[in-house]
This record gives C-alpha cells, sequence and structure tokens, in this order.
C-alpha cells in the first residue's frame, strides 16, 4: 500500500464522520457509498501504526504537525481553491468568489461567484472543473485551509466518491495555502480591479469572466518564467522559452561585449512544491 493510500485512509477514519466509529463500521458505510478504501484488518493495521487506534477522536487533531507537502510536475497534479468576498452596494452584504487554480501552471481551472459561502456551491464548481480540464481525480491533490465549506461532510464524502485527495492547511496557520492567497492579492489589486462595490451577483460574475480571461491567457506569471498560465498548462511553455533563449543568443553574437555574463535563465520552471520542507539539505516532495 502506498503512502498516499494509508494517508487517505487515516484521513478517513479521523475525519468528523467516522472518527467515532471502529473500522467494522466504516467499511460497510463506504462500500454503501460505492467507495472501498481497504479492508478492515487493513485500517486496524494503520491505525496501531499510527498510535491511534484507541484515541482517535482526540489524539490526532491535538498533534502537531508539519504542513502537508505535495509536488506538481505536471499539469492536474495539485490544485488549490479558497474562497473570498467581492463587497456589494449593501452594507453588510458580499458576493463570495470561489477560486480552484493548478499550482504547476498557475492556471485558474474553476470558479464561480454566489451570494453565500457553503460547500454546495464548491461541489459543482470542481465537478465541472475536473471534466473540463479532463483531470484524472484519483492522481490528483486538492488543497485548500480549514474553512467549513471546505471540510463539510458533503463535499468531502462527494471528493471521496471521485477519488479525490483532500489536503488541509494546519489549524490557525495563514501561510499553509500560499499559491490561493497570491492568486487573491493579483486580482485586488492589479489595475482593472473595480474602484465601487458590485451592484448585482451578475456583475460580480461578468467581471471575474473578464479577470481569468486576462489571467490565464494573457498575464505573464513571475513564477513560471513569464509564462501564461493557460500556455504552460498546455505544454507550449518549452517552445515558448526556447524561443526566448534563441533571441538572446543572437543579440549575444551580435554584440559580445555587451554581455559579460551568462544569459538570462529561459529554463522552464519545473516542478512546483506547494509547503516545501527542507530534506537532506535539499527541496524535495514528500507527496505527490
Amino acid at each position: 500500500m502506498s503512502e498516499r493510500e494509508r494517508e487517505r485512509i487515516l484521513d478517513t477514519l479521523t475525519s468528523p464522520e467516522f472518527r467515532d466509529l471502529p473500522p467494522g463500521q466504516v467499511v460497510p458505510r463506504l462500500a454503501d457509498e460505492g467507495i472501498y478504501l481497504a479492508s478492515e484488518s487493513s485500517m486496524y493495521r494503520i491505525l496501531r501504526t499510527a498510535k491511534l487506534q484507541r484515541h482517535r477522536n482526540a489524539a490526532r487533531p491535538a498533534a502537531k504537525r508539519e504542513p502537508r507537502t505535495h509536488s506538481a510536475t505536471a499539469p492536474n497534479r495539485v490544485w488549490s481553491w479558497d474562497i473570498t468576498y467581492l463587497t456589494s452596494t449593501v452594507r453588510g452584504r458580499f458576493f463570495y468568489l470561489y477560486l480552484c487554480l493548478d499550482i504547476f501552471s498557475r492556471k485558474i481551472v474553476g470558479w464561480t461567484v454566489e451570494t453565500s459561502e457553503e460547500a454546495a456551491h464548491a461541489e459543482p464548481m470542481l465537478t465541472l472543473a475536473f471534466k473540463s480540464e479532463q483531470a484524472d481525480p484519483t492522481k490528483l491533490a486538492l488543497h485548500s485551509d480549514n474553512g467549513a465549506p471546505m471540510k463539510a461532510s458533503t463535499l468531502l464524502a462527494t471528493l471521496r466518491g471521485l477519488g479525490v485527495m483532500p489536503s488541509f492547511s494546519r489549524p490557525h496557520v495563514s501561510d499553509d495555502n500560499p499559491f490561493s492567497e497570491a492568486l487573491f492579492r493579483t486580482l485586488k489589486y492589479r489595475p482593472g480591479y473595480p474602484r465601487k462595490p458590485f451592484d448585482t451577483v451578475e456583475e460580480a460574475r461578468a467581471w471575474v469572466v473578464q479577470f481569468v480571461a486576462w489571467y490565464n491567457h494573457e498575464h505573464l506569471h513571475s513564477g513560471i518564467r513569464f509564462i501564461a498560465p493557460a500556455a504552460r498548462h498546455a505544454g507550449h511553455d518549452v517552445a515558448l522559452l526556447e524561443g526566448r533563449r534563441a533571441v538572446y543568443a543572437k543579440a549575444r553574437e551580435r554584440t559580445p561585449r555587451r554581455w559579460t555574463r551568462h544569459l538570462r535563465n529561459w529554463t522552464p520552471a519545473g516542478a512546483v512544491f506547494l509547503n516545501p520542507r527542507e530534506v537532506d539539505h535539499g527541496r524535495l516532495p514528500l507527496a505527490s
């Protein structure tokens, strides 16, 4: 059994829905949902190894842990999603923007704007993103913070049914979901962000349509060698960067005295890490 499979079983057994139930009760309940993770004996063995067999309800949440680390070496391997608010012209009322991006390419793969913050809005948004990106949910880690919509039992059941591995930030830690936070900063501090609040949810949605098109296809992202997210997602970054390298090489041939240093680095950005840790003096993926 892989480490990812073991971690998924532990996440399931320590979830609010199943943490008070023995594996003998968990296995048939999962089967009723069309899910098979492992046999009862395998679940007991994994709980014993993690020292959670007797005090599963309290021990796992209370234990201090390092942030979950994931590595994305290609599109549709690690996604990050979060919710932010958009102001409205009515005092005390907000519109809620749900955004999901692929951390490898930084492409926005799913979004919706709603009038409330709840898991029921996230489920169709994520399901549509899986379909539109032709992503294999069983090979994908979906990261979020610990908000109530992210940990709702209905949403987690949907993700389990699809085979998605949910990943969460550590409690009370503000920087475990950096890619979504960076995207929200780009959204709210770019020159095109409306100065006035939105009158209606339809107006907010229309603006987000324009933002997503700009961000995915025009915005040159500094974290991926100034390539547009959609271009990297589609695999066009290699050819684009090679073209830039050739331009620089010809420029140096024409005026070599002006080039006292190496050419600018136009190699593809490579793997992207979510919450990397130092391992053996290097950045290594602990999960992928």
